[in-house]
């Protein structure tokens, strides 16, 4: 028999959920027989694979010690790494970041190490605030996504409730999200609420924009405002996401005929790399956390604005 003791920051979720992170040698439907034969019990009890952990359960595993055989987790690589990261603002909860265009959020097969949670996870680790060895079932995380060849700030939790109260706010819509973009030509209007509906293709990664209803699709509002103009040629405009739909500001703004510069998906001129134009001019530069009067771990952040200068966003440097 094993006993697993639940930490802080595994408690808050469902025992198969932890179990499948802890116990990571346990087929997924031999662990759900095993619930439900009473081989595995919580505080010596019969227990529900949805059951909520606590800080303290005690989890008895009556089970061969073969599933819990796996590699030690390595951490050589967090150790050796030099962070490059640009904080923007950092507490005992969460960070957020400046992320680069080019800079890949999470790992793929061509990006090995080098992406943005790798880089949080060296800095955590070497800062003695993330112990591999020491964690069960959490690693920090990011809370939002930002496209590759974007920019922008990315919220990363520094622990598991800091991870869940922050993933509520996202999904709830309790965070406003605000980008500067460059596009061609000067919307009519200096102010618009746009409504449309898009529809995502995964197998070229590309979606497309209807000002009508089609299968498939779903509705996405995007709302923009003229902050500068470069005479007809081009234009510097400030969009805030009413909807979080994939590549929606990039495909919105180029159904409406004002393309970003440097798109090479949607965008119109594919002379703009020699112009220095290697990504598209898209960049989160202002996140704004709103007040709902809740008592959470993150409570002291509502009425809260974050934002970059000029100088962090590459396309507006003079």
């Amino acid at each position: 028999m094993r006993i697993i003791t639940v930490k802080k920051n595994d408690a808050g979720q469902r025992l198969d959920k932890f179990l499948s992170k802890a116990v990571k040698g346990l087929p997924t439907s031999m662990m759900y027989k095993l619930i439900r034969t009473k081989k595995i019990k919580v505080n010596r009890k019969r227990t529900e694979q949805k059951y909520i952990l606590c800080e303290g359960d005690e989890i008895q595993l009556f089970i061969k010690e073969e599933f819990f055989d796996s590699p030690e987790k390595d951490t050589s690589a967090l150790e050796t790494i030099t962070p490059k990261l640009n904080i923007l603002y950092e507490d005992e909860n969460i960070m957020l970041l400046n992320k680069r265009p080019g800079v890949l959020v999470h790992e793929d097969s061509d990006a090995g190490e080098n992406t943005l949670i790798m880089h949080v996870k060296a800095y955590l680790c070497q800062k003695d605030e993330y112990d591999p060895r020491g964690e069960q079932s959490f690693a920090p995380a990011l809370c939002n996504r930002i496209d590759r060849n974007t920019g922008g700030i990315v919220i990363a939790a520094k622990n598991a409730e800091a991870l869940r109260v922050m993933n509520e706010k996202i999904k709830n819509n309790q965070l406003s999200k605000s980008y500067l973009c460059l596009v061609h030509g000067v919307p009519k209007k200096h102010y618009a609420e746009l409504h449309a509906y898009l529809r995502k293709n995964s197998k070229d990664n590309m979606v497309e924009v209807r000002d009508t209803e089609f299968a498939g699709s779903k509705e996405i509002i995007t709302r923009y405002k003229v902050l500068k103009s470069y005479g007809q040629e081009r234009s510097l405009l400030e969009v805030e996401l009413v909807t979080g739909r994939t590549h929606q500001i990039r495909a919105h703004m180029s159904h409406i005929g004002h393309a970003l510069l440097g798109d090479g998906k949607y965008g119109i001129n594919r002379d703009e790399r020699s112009k220095g134009f290697k990504y598209q001019a898209l960049y989160a530069y202002k996140l704004y956390f709103k007040r709902t009067g809740e008592d959470n771990a993150l409570s002291y952040l509502e009425d809260k604005t974050f934002s970059l200068d000029k100088e962090d966003i590459w396309f507006l440097k003079e």
